[in-house]
C-alpha cells in the first residue's frame, strides 16, 4: 500500500478508481481493459505532472516520506558483502549512524549513513536518524580506517539534524560534528556524499563535507529544518511552506548555487515508489564520480575540498 502525501490526494483517487474497477471486473464478461488503460495513462500523466512541478514544501513532504528508502534498504539494493563495524572504542554503539566496509560494483568502499527506520520499534532503535556524539566519533573512526587502508569513503546522508538531546550535549555534541567535519576534509581518499533524504543542520554537514556531494532529485539540505526556521522567524511552524521557499532546501536550488554538485534522478513519484530503481541510479552516479576522483593525490583531494566549499558564496 502506498501511503498518499496530501498534494497527491487526486492521484490518490484516480488509484482508487482504477482498483474499484479491476475488482469489479473479477469473474465478470464485461471487457473494461480499454477503460482501464484510459485511467492507468490518466494517474501516470497526473503523477508525472504533480511532481515535474513541485514546490519546495512538497519536496521536504517527499523526502520525509515514511515508506522512502533509507540506510539499510540502499544497501541491499546497491551494494554488496557490507560488512558492519561498531562502536566509538570511546563511549557506545550509536545505531543512528552506521558504517563499515562494502563493494559498490566490484570496488571496496568504506559506507556511512543515517539510518532512520520504517517503523515505530526501528525507528526508536536509530533514534530517528539523529546521530549521537558516539554516532559521529565511530563515523571519524571509520574514516581514519578508510584512510589508512586507501578505500573511498561514500556517506549517505539522510538527517533531520543531530541528536539535541541533553545527553549528547554532555558528551560533547558540538565537539563530536565538528571533529567528524574535520575527518572529512583531512581525508587521504576520494570522498563522495549523497543526501538521500533530509540533509539536516550539522548533522548533515559533518557527513558531508566531501570534494563531490551529490542529492536524490526529491531530498532536501539545509542549515534547519523549515518549521525550525518558521519559528524563529515568525513564531509559527504554520509558516514552514515559506521558509522551505525562502531557504532554497531542494536539490535543483542548490545545484545553481554550488552546493551540490550533481542531481541523481528518481523514479516518477519519488524514491519510495521504486527503492530499487533509485537505488541503482545512486549506484551509477556514485561509481561515475569515484571514477573521475581515481588517481588523485591525498594532497589534490584535500585541495578539491578546500576549493569547492570556499567558492561557495563567492561572486
Amino acid at each position: 500500500m502506498i501511503s498518499y502525501l496530501e498534494f497527491e490526494k487526486p492521484v490518490a483517487q484516480l488509484e482508487a478508481r482504477i482498483a474499484e474497477l479491476r475488482s469489479a471486473a473479477e469473474g465478470d464478461d464485461v471487457d473494461i481493459s480499454a477503460e482501464l488503460r484510459r485511467l492507468e495513462r490518466k494517474s501516470a500523466d497526473l503523477l508525472a505532472s504533480t511532481y515535474a512541478a513541485l514546490t519546495p514544501w512538497q519536496k521536504t513532504q517527499v523526502a520525509r516520506h515514511p515508506a522512502r528508502p533509507h540506510f539499510r534498504d540502499l544497501v541491499h539494493h546497491a551494494f554488496d558483502e557490507f560488512i558492519p563495524l561498531g562502536g566509538d572504542r570511546y563511549y557506545g554503539e550509536d545505531e543512528a549512524i552506521l558504517g563499515g566496509f562494502a563493494r559498490l560494483g566490484g570496488r571496496r568502499v568504506m559506507l556511512i549513513g543515517h539510518e532512520k527506520g520504517n517503523d515505530t520499534e526501528s525507528r526508536l532503535r536509530h533514534n530517528f536518524g539523529m546521530g549521537k556524539p558516539e554516532g559521529y566519533r565511530k563515523a571519524i573512526r571509520l574514516m581514519e580506517m578508510a584512510g589508512r587502508f586507501g578505500l573511498p569513503v561514500v556517506t549517505l546522508v539522510d538527517t533531520s539534524g543531530a541528536f539535541p538531546g541533553v545527553e549528547a550535549e554532555e558528551r560533547g555534541q558540538a565537539e563530536a560534528i565538528a571533529r567528524s567535519t574535520e575527518a572529512c576534509l583531512a581525508l587521504p581518499v576520494p570522498m563522495v556524499a549523497t543526501i538521500v533524504g533530509e540533509g539536516g543542520s550539522g548533522g548533515a554537514v559533518a557527513l558531508a563535507s566531501a570534494e563531490r556531494v551529490l542529492m536524490f532529485e526529491h531530498a532536501i539540505y539545509s542549515v534547519i529544518s523549515p518549521e525550525g526556521c518558521a519559528s524563529i522567524l515568525w513564531r509559527t511552524a504554520e509558516k514552514a511552506p515559506d521558509a522551505a521557499e525562502a531557504m532554497k532546501v531542494t536539490a535543483q536550488h542548490l545545484e545553481k548555487l554550488g552546493v551540490i554538485d550533481r542531481i541523481v534522478p528518481e523514479p516518477v513519484g519519488g524514491a519510495h515508489r521504486d527503492p530499487a530503481t533509485a537505488a541503482g541510479s545512486l549506484a551509477q552516479a556514485i561509481g561515475e564520480e569515484l571514477d573521475a576522483l581515481a588517481g588523485r593525490s591525498a594532497d589534490e583531494l584535500r585541495r578539491a575540498r578546500e576549493e569547492r566549499f570556499l567558492r561557495i558564496g563567492g561572486a
